[in-house]
């Protein structure tokens, strides 16, 4: 299982926006150049993150976004659905009624336990924990 770039830099932002936030707006240039991501990705992510209602933003020269949110109220899980939808590894895990192979499946147990483990962290964390953990100049991309 692979997470997507979306989510791995959206959390990222969002990380970062919770530790640079002092409840004025912080411009996605900032938050890009920090985190070392592409600007114009950011503007697309931060759609969803504004639609999902994770971030505010502001117009205007001292403009930018700030978290809608405390930081202690925003998961990591609330993150990875604003952007990615819900966290749904196989549809017949969390929907067992529609798969044709519930008798007779031997995994399904595994994929449903799988799921409910990935939730349980992603609602564990949230972005003051995030924001809090300091790496040294380590990338992943």
């Amino acid at each position: 299982m692979k997470l997507s770039t979306k989510v791995r830099y959206g959390m990222r932002a969002m990380a970062e926006l919770a530790r640079q936030s002092n409840g004025s707006p912080v411009m996605l240039r900032t938050i890009a150049e920090r985190q070392n991501l592409p600007e114009k990705y950011l503007e697309h992510l931060f759609t969803s993150l504004r639609t999902a209602g994770l971030v505010a933003s502001e117009r205007g020269a001292r403009g930018g976004y700030r978290l809608a949110r405390p930081a202690d109220q925003i998961t990591a899980l609330d993150v990875y659905t604003a952007l990615e939808g819900d966290l749904e590894l196989i549809a017949c895990a969390e929907h067992p009624d529609r798969c044709p192979y519930r008798e007779d499946c031997v995994t399904a147990d595994l994929w449903r336990e799988l799921g409910v483990a990935l939730r349980e962290v992603l609602a564990k964390k949230n972005l003051k924990d995030l924001a809090a953990t300091e790496r040294v100049a380590m990338y992943f991309i």
